[in-house]
């Protein structure tokens, strides 16, 4: 079965930003205005799988996309991360960042941010 990011890659289409190393997308089931993805343009599974120059290719589009995020939508913050493997919310296995653009009240208790996930 064909990856579903790989396919985004080959197909060039709906980029944002690109580098030699990593593009960036927004996501197909966003969780809030602007959610976007960045993934490595080589298939690996998750970060921990990743170059440096990939990592840094990574960090790169990062920066481009949250100036992109504040000039279209204005967020008040932001969560970004990687879901690592099934219980870590991993989904895709096409290793990739999300970048959540946050606003206030889009949650009535933000403190903590992704802490909340665990009940502990």
């Amino acid at each position: 079965m064909d990856c579903v990011f790989c396919s985004i890659i080959k197909e060039d289409k709906n980029i944002l930003f690109k580098n030699d190393l990593a593009v960036a997308f927004f996501d197909g089931m966003p969780v809030s205005k602007g959610h976007t993805l960045i993934i490595p343009i080589r298939h690996v599974r998750t970060f921990f799988d990743l170059t440096k120059e990939e990592v840094v290719a990574i960090y790169e589009l990062v920066i481009e996309v949250k100036n992109y995020l504040d000039d279209l939508y204005h967020p008040d913050g932001y969560n970004i991360g990687f879901n690592v493997e099934e219980a870590g919310g991993q989904s895709v296995y096409h290793c990739h960042m999300h970048v959540i653009p946050r606003y206030l009240g889009d949650t009535p208790h933000p403190r903590g941010g992704i802490r909340k996930i665990i009940k502990i």
